[in-house]
């Protein structure tokens, strides 16, 4: 069948009546926004820190004398399926702290083997002999005691670098926990046979350990500081003790980090292109948004100062399942008195809201500089994106106690530099040179300060995945 042909005429556009869009828009004027940037973020952690002037460019953090040393993370290098210990890192172990012979180090590095351990195999008993120190290279290990009234009470889990079994080397000979895998484990163990002969050929170890086991019997308080010694309840007129605070002899000392930038403006483009909006102006703008999110990186992230690298050991804990659970997030918050804050990536905040929905909690929130922050226990969850995901998508969440008065947290900065732009950053002209360029330095002064270990905490190993349905 052939298509019918259509005969009928197209009509014919009419003749333009009255000016176009296209046209009219060459003399109106345009509104315009100033320039928007998408690497802007909340920066929640500059906002709720307390800052401290620091005058002259150093804060020295002051503290008690302290008998514990060490409780650090021992580093373990991986070739193929062989983990092994690096040696400087058994400083880390309160039993190896500054003990400086490298050899011997060596020599207790390369004693350890390596196990494999499955996931829900009893690694040590209770009651059992003790046959060593226990590294964990890769994996997760859950401790237990026994409890007051029989049921097992929880010490914690122990992963990623992580050790148990110290103590046992030169002290008790049985077990006094019981430690399990929660996963497939990589062990690395030094046995007590081999530690005691490396023990008997160094008299540079046999002085550290018998140092060990004096400072162990010094009296101290649970913190591990020098104990002042004072009497109380008591009758009649005793003699009283003496006593003082002792210091230490060499505290830390936080130097003010920098962030720098120089920007560049050609003058012709300063000159001629301000209406509506200054060039320059909204070039600086940019720029200190830029550096204002390298400032919290770093405070983040730094390996000298940074919050990540700076808690104690002791402070460090592990999800026991993976996701970040209701009750991973009360043992952060016992581990300090008058938590202040969580910080968390955005997505790790998406995973305990999972986990409370699971249990049918619903978290309340709290107002803060204006706004509805997501919050536990009435601590605010503040959002934080400079917490670093890892590829098998797991990340932290910090918790910390802040001020100076309530020995916390606190932001480093000097004010009243020159040519302050904001304040702790200032903008410096650097001259024109012979292309008709503009420079100015952009630098911001800044750190961050811990004033006492357990004002800083770390929940570690947080899966943010979501599982499938």
């Amino acid at each position: 069948m052939s298509a019918e042909i259509s005969t009928e005429a197209v009509p014919e556009q009419s003749p333009q009546q009255s000016l176009s869009t296209a046209a009219a828009r060459n003399l109106a004027t345009t509104t315009k926004t100033v320039p928007q940037m998408q690497g802007i973020t909340s920066r929640w952690l500059l906002r709720v820190l307390p800052w401290v002037e620091v005058s002259g460019g150093t804060y020295r953090v002051n503290r008690r004398l302290t008998y514990a040393v060490g409780g650090g993370r021992v580093a373990v290098s991986q070739t193929a399926d062989q983990a092994a210990v690096v040696p400087p890192s058994l400083r880390e172990i309160p039993l190896f702290a500054g003990f400086a012979d490298e050899a011997v180090l060596g020599s207790l590095a390369a004693a350890f083997d390596q196990r494999q351990v499955a996931a829900g195999e009893v690694i040590a008993e209770r009651g059992q002999p003790a046959d060593g120190l226990y590294v964990v290279a890769h994996g997760k290990v859950n401790r237990t005691r026994a409890g007051a009234f029989g049921a097992d009470a929880a010490l914690g889990v122990v992963a990623d670098g992580g050790y148990f079994g110290a103590g046992e080397l030169t002290g008790e000979a049985t077990w006094d926990h019981t430690a399990v895998a929660l996963t497939d484990t990589t062990l690395l163990v030094l046995s007590r046979t081999r530690f005691d002969a490396i023990l008997g050929q160094s008299q540079a170890l046999q002085a550290r350990v018998s140092d060990f086991h004096d400072a162990a019997r010094l009296p101290q308080n649970r913190k591990g500081e020098k104990d002042i010694t004072i009497t109380s309840g008591h009758d009649g007129e005793p003699v009283l003790p003496a006593t003082f605070a002792d210091y230490e002899l060499n505290p830390r000392e936080y130097e003010l980090s920098v962030a720098q930038t120089v920007l560049r403006v050609h003058t012709r483009v300063a000159d001629l292109f301000n209406e509506p909006m200054n060039q320059l102006k909204e070039q600086l703008r940019l720029t200190v948004e830029a550096l204002r999110e390298r400032q919290e990186y770093e405070m983040v992230n730094n390996p000298d100062y940074g919050l990540l690298h700076n808690a104690v050991y002791s402070q460090r804990m592990h999800t026991h399942s993976g996701p970040p659970t209701p009750d991973d997030m009360d043992e952060l918050l016992s581990r300090r008195r008058s938590t202040k804050a969580f910080i968390a990536h955005p997505r790790a905040i998406a995973a305990f809201g999972r986990e409370c929905s699971r249990r049918g909690l619903y978290p309340h929130s709290t107002e803060v500089l204006g706004g509805n922050i997501p919050a536990w226990r009435g601590v605010p969850i503040f959002p934080c994106n400079k917490i670093p995901v890892t590829s098998e998508h797991t990340t932290s969440i910090i918790a910390m106690r802040t001020g100076e008065d309530d020995q916390g947290v606190v932001g480093l900065r000097q004010t009243g530099i020159p040519d302050e732009y904001e304040p702790g950053m200032n903008v410096r002209f650097m001259g024109i040179d012979d292309q008709a360029l503009m420079s100015y330095l952009v630098t911001a002064y800044f750190s961050v300060a811990v004033l006492v270990p357990d004002a800083l905490g770390i929940l570690e190993n947080v899966e943010i995945a979501q599982p499938f349905s």
